[in-house]
């Protein structure tokens, strides 16, 4: 069975925020990278933590409740989440599970690089 794992990069884009550069999918088998992940960002001390969804390939339900668990660690951190990447469909998912009332949802800027706010 050729069951596709979730790799998760931490990369510091600026102080104080951190990347999840994640690959592969969002599943019951992305639980420990993700967590371990958002250890990471924790130790760093980041206010702002990045989930790029640009190469996930696949999110579940299970994904979802992986990303809701993240996003209430974030609250009570006191951290920021911005998802960016998401594929239209995705986006559609988080506008329906409300996921998008509880982190900034952004596009990257391919001539600038950066950031743009595209719904919150």
């Amino acid at each position: 069975m050729d069951e596709r794992r979730l790799d998760v990069e931490v990369i510091t884009t600026s102080p104080g925020e951190a990347r999840l550069a994640m690959r592969g999918d969002v599943d019951l088998a992305a639980d420990e990278a993700l967590a371990a992940a958002y250890r990471t960002v924790a130790g760093m001390r980041a206010g702002r933590v990045v989930l790029d969804f640009a190469a996930v390939d696949y999110i579940n339900s299970t994904g979802i409740a992986l990303i809701v668990r993240l996003l209430a660690e974030a609250r009570r951190d006191h951290r920021e989440v911005i998802a960016m990447g998401l594929s239209e469909h995705y986006l559609e998912i988080f506008r329906i599970t409300r996921l998008s009332d509880y982190l900034t949802i952004a596009d990257a800027s391919p001539a600038a690089g950066q950031l743009e706010d595209a719904t919150r």
